[in-house]
């Protein structure tokens, strides 16, 4: 019972110990500017930006996030030509449809498409976005096809009631390792139609 008792005090404090260091972590963010804020959602002016990306024929966020981190995370882990590891940054990018879905991992801002090493697996493209604007809606907790979709409803009706124009697939940002249990943070984001001032 005592030797339970110690055991379990461990596995308790090195979850508490993981999810401090998961909270006070100094990862690289991808950055962009506030251009408005509103009551529920913030219009947003991305950079350019390069990025990692993997397409499949996956039609959930549980069916894209599992093999697509895997194939890119393999790739930032020293599955590249150069067999250089490369810092994970935040957010994961998601395009989920029925048609063909995205997953992109952010590059650091040392890196461009001239600079970083090939993907090892052919299935990984290397492409720089180009800057946008974007209306972004944030929510807590676990991310799954349910949340997404609801937080996507939202967004879609904030924007329909600003008169705010809005085009292509809304997508989902993730910002937090699988195995953060506290201080969650996810975003659903669509490209907006903005005139710049």
């Amino acid at each position: 019972m005592k030797t339970t008792l110690i055991i379990l005090g461990i596995l308790i404090l090195l979850l508490i110990i993981s999810q401090l260091y998961f909270i006070m972590a100094k990862t690289e963010t991808q950055s962009y500017e506030i251009i408005k804020k509103e009551k529920d959602f913030e219009i947003r002016l991305y950079p350019s930006a390069t990025m990692a990306t993997i397409s499949m024929h996956a039609k959930s966020y549980k069916e894209l996030s599992s093999s697509g981190f895997r194939k890119l995370a393999g790739f930032i882990f020293g599955g590249n030509k150069e067999k250089t590891n490369i810092a994970m940054t935040t957010p994961v990018h998601m395009d989920i449809n029925t048609e063909k879905s995205s997953m992109s991992f952010v590059m650091p801002s040392n890196y461009n498409k001239d600079n970083l090493p090939q993907p090892n697996d052919s299935s990984v493209s290397i492409e720089t976005t180009p800057k946008e604007y974007v209306a972004a809606i944030q929510f807590g907790d676990f991310a799954n096809d349910a949340a997404i979709k609801k937080y996507a409803e939202k967004l879609e009706k904030a924007l329909k009631e600003k008169n705010i124009e809005y085009k292509g697939n809304f997508r989902f940002l993730g910002y937090n390792a699988p195995w953060q249990i506290v201080g969650r943070k996810n975003e659903v984001i669509v490209t907006v139609v903005w005139e710049e001032k």
